[in-house]
């Protein structure tokens, strides 16, 4: 468990949140007491799969065959 001050927690907040995200528990300080603790919840999904069947299954009908860009542009009235 690693121990940093307010002062260069702020200063290094991305690679402390890279430390945490690897697993290590960090502490922030302020005058040497312990303040506040990061780590990583139990609850982050990493990465986000999509399942192409499933899109294809729910795909939602776009005008103009798929090319909503011209849809919108077309329906748009002057």
């Amino acid at each position: 468990m690693a121990n940093y001050s307010v002062a260069e927690a702020k200063n290094n907040l991305p690679q402390l949140l890279d430390r945490m995200l690897a697993g290590e528990e960090v502490v922030i300080t302020r005058r040497g007491m312990p303040i506040g603790q990061l780590k990583p919840t139990t609850s982050v999904q990493r990465g986000v799969v999509l399942d192409p069947a499933w899109l294809d299954a729910n795909r939602v009908g776009t005008p103009n065959d798929g090319d909503p860009v011209r849809g919108m542009r077309d329906s748009y009235r002057y």
